[in-house]
């Protein structure tokens, strides 16, 4: 049974220390391998890995050598066997063991017991897609305490969390069928969100929201009022996103202020194309 997302409990709800709840890195590593010794002992990791059998160990797919592949593919020595290495872990060692195994995870829709010397059960008929859905269920509640807060997507990439009250956005369908918006826009949030960005890379995602913003001048003149208009771009042009100048306003604090940027462009976007949306759908007056 997948265990229900956990609650704040008294002390986190009132304590006064904004950091109560929080995980750090041993106790999120910790947790991190009783997940794993869960996943494993239940076959999840049967197909990729193999599995022990008194008539003998029964080889998985990637082969009998699994350091060398988990080393191969991560381009890591010392993160396996995962147990016997765990504490030394570094908060990247452990992020890609956590995507590594992502790849790897299967539901097994079958179980036979095998009796023979105490044996115990053999997995077989694995699902990719359940397996991924587990293991997203129990480790997400913990990723979300660790740090700013993380959270395993769909595709098997950790990525930072938003700040609370703007999650919806990250996940909402802009109601637009330009692909010149929906694909810039995907690609920038996916930027700006993936685990380890660094600074260009989130100056380049609030960028392409504003190249967005540009592509959309025309319409949102007619779905904002000038001044709001002329504001939006007057923002990235004089923060040094779009063009650098020198009267430009360069030695600010760019994490907290292209944070600040990239959800403002981001809700702008979305709020400019539900306008345009209702504007082009409402009936228009009857001038008989």
């Amino acid at each position: 049974m997948t265990p229900k997302k956990p609650r704040r409990y008294f002390s986190a709800r009132t304590s006064p220390n904004a950091d109560a709840g929080r995980l750090d890195l041993e106790t999120l590593n910790s947790l991190f391998s009783y997940a794993f010794d869960h996943f494993w002992s239940s076959g999840y990791f049967a197909e990729a890995f193999g599995q022990s059998c008194t008539d003998g160990d029964i080889e998985g797919a990637i082969g009998s050598n699994v350091e060398a592949y988990v080393t191969s593919t991560i381009m890591k020595s010392g993160l396996w066997p995962i147990n016997r290495r765990l504490h030394n872990y570094s908060e990247a060692d452990l992020f890609d063991l956590i995507e590594f195994l992502f790849d790897h995870v299967g539901k097994p829709q079958q179980k036979d017991f095998h009796d023979w010397n105490g044996c115990g059960y053999h997995y077989s008929d694995f699902n990719s897609a359940l397996g991924q859905e587990d293991y997203r269920d129990r480790l997400n509640p913990l990723l979300e305490r660790y740090g700013p807060g993380y959270v395993l997507d769909a595709h098997g990439e950790l990525m930072e969390l938003s700040p609370e009250g703007l999650g919806h956005l990250l996940s909402a369908q802009l109601p637009s069928s330009d692909a010149t918006v929906t694909e810039k826009v995907k690609g920038a949030v996916s930027r700006f969100r993936r685990y380890g960005s660094s600074i260009t890379e989130r100056h380049q995602a609030v960028r392409d929201l504003a190249e967005v913003l540009e592509w959309l001048r025309p319409q949102i003149k007619t779905a904002l009022l000038k001044k709001d208009e002329q504001e939006l771009f007057q923002l990235a042009n004089n923060f040094g996103i779009r063009h650098l100048r020198q009267d430009q306003k360069l030695e600010y604090d760019r994490a907290v202020w292209l944070s600040w940027m990239f959800y403002h462009y981001l809700a702008t976007i979305h709020a400019s194309e539900h306008i345009l949306k209702r504007q082009a759908t409402a009936p228009r007056p009857n001038r008989a």
